[in-house]
């Protein structure tokens, strides 16, 4: 799909507004952890830019968290980019985006995932091609209806300004997207995801890029909130360990970001700060009828309607 024309492919405007929007939810995490605080690093792309990879580890409430800003470039779009869009093969690139993940301490608080970023392919003598995605989903263990309802009225309330088949068209997708087919079964609750957009103007597609960014927190925090004082044992202790084994299979084998920056040349310890501290994998374990650990398999790993 070719992009509509633009009054200016404003990349430093998107470029600022990326980094604003790290130093916004740091601070806002940090407070709600009330620990340590992340660690900064400054990052190299082999490409050219690089970027800050911010993490925290053995927090009071999160117990590995990251959220990265990069922006960088290269000579030649990587195989993952281009066999998704081989008409632009050979093209040099520029690609900038927040990622972040959490990963609570307590089992009753859900694991978050969300990212923002735009892609643009350049050519001499022809127009960039640019794209935006990104998005938000949520990976409870020990699940909550109204939480969940939350969690997706502010993707809906994010996606209204924008058309009303957004959220149903950007729900399903990232419910399609975050499905483990070797598992046949969701990561978890889902939210929004989006690819390649760009079929509205830049100016519009920005601002959606923003809204998605802007309504993270309002998406999580009252989740965070809400369940970090639960009181939790061993048992939900070791289910969370297993089901952060799906969050690794997932990212390893499917994540088109972590494809990315590992074919792109990108540093593996930020690629990788989204792996969770501590996984269990069982041989064929299945949860007892009746347990709520089954409540998560029954009524939350497939998609439904919120």
């Amino acid at each position: 799909m070719s992009a509509p024309m633009s009054k200016h492919l404003d990349t430093c405007a998107v470029e600022e507004y990326l980094k604003e929007l790290q130093d916004r939810i740091c601070a806002a995490l940090a407070e709600r952890d009330g620990g340590i605080g992340f660690r900064t690093d400054m990052t190299e792309h082999t490409g050219g830019g690089g970027g800050r990879a911010r993490v925290l580890e053995g927090g009071k409430v999160i117990e590995k968290g990251g959220v990265n800003f990069s922006s960088v470039r290269g000579a030649a779009l990587p195989a993952t980019a281009s066999a998704r869009r081989p008409e632009l093969a050979g093209r040099s690139f520029k690609a900038m985006g927040v990622s972040l993940v959490v990963h609570p301490e307590n089992p009753y608080v859900p694991t978050c995932h969300a990212n923002i970023r735009l892609f643009v392919a350049e050519k001499e003598g022809e127009a960039p091609v640019w794209w935006f995605g990104g998005g938000y989903d949520l990976t409870p263990y020990y699940p909550f209806e109204e939480d969940c309802r939350h969690w997706h009225q502010v993707c809906k309330t994010t996606c209204a300004p924008f058309g009303d088949d957004v959220y149903p068209r950007f729900k399903k997708w990232c419910d399609q997207y975050f499905y483990l087919k070797h598992r046949q079964e969701t990561r978890g609750i889902g939210g929004l995801f989006f690819d390649d957009l760009n079929e509205w103007s830049f100016e519009k597609t920005f601002a959606f890029m923003r809204a998605v960014g802007d309504n993270f927190l309002e998406a999580y925090l009252p989740i965070l909130e809400k369940r970090k004082n639960m009181p939790w044992g061993e048992r939900e202790k070791s289910f969370q360990k297993y089901r952060r084994g799906r969050y690794v299979e997932f990212n390893l084998v499917y994540d088109r970001g972590t494809i990315f920056g590992l074919q792109s040349g990108g540093r593996t310890e930020s690629i990788l700060m989204s792996m969770p501290p501590e996984v269990e994998w069982r041989y064929d374990w299945h949860p007892e009828p009746g347990t709520p650990e089954s409540d998560l398999y029954d009524n939350y790993l497939k998609p439904r309607e919120w």
